[in-house]
């Protein structure tokens, strides 16, 4: 078999990928396209091994190798990206990435609830800057 065929296929699965991750807001679509590119990237890996293994005998495979570091770096990726979305879809009720990019509270938003701040807070900081001087 030629070495353009799974590099064709590598590099389409691999450009899916990298649309998935451009084009979608949902954080499990942008997950699994992430999976997609480290699978393009295990089929290159494993092409080039075979391809360069008929040039040499002994060979160590290290193209396989690499390949399953790759397969575990990527089963503990989903796995804590998984664990992440979850909580935040828990304690958002969304899992839109536009939506989640603000996730901590801006100094105007004041308390938890959505209050103005409090506006003796102010005086208070002001009374120990000025007494610490």
């Amino acid at each position: 078999m030629h070495l353009a065929y799974p590099a064709v296929l590598s590099s389409l699965l691999f450009c899916t990928g990298l649309y998935g991750v451009l084009a979608r807001r949902n954080a499990i679509l942008v997950l699994m396209s992430v999976e997609l590119m480290l699978n393009a990237v295990n089929l290159n890996l494993v092409a080039f091994d075979v391809w360069l293994s008929k040039a040499a005998r002994d060979t160590l495979h290290s193209g396989q190798a690499l390949t399953l570091f790759t397969i575990a770096i990527a089963a503990a990726e989903i796995g804590i990206g998984l664990a992440i979305v979850l909580a935040v879809y828990r304690g958002r009720g969304t899992s839109d990435i536009d939506k989640l990019r603000d996730t901590a509270e801006s100094p105007d938003d004041g308390g938890p609830d959505g209050s103005a701040p409090d506006a003796g807070a102010g005086a208070a900081t002001d009374e120990k800057a000025e007494a610490t001087a």
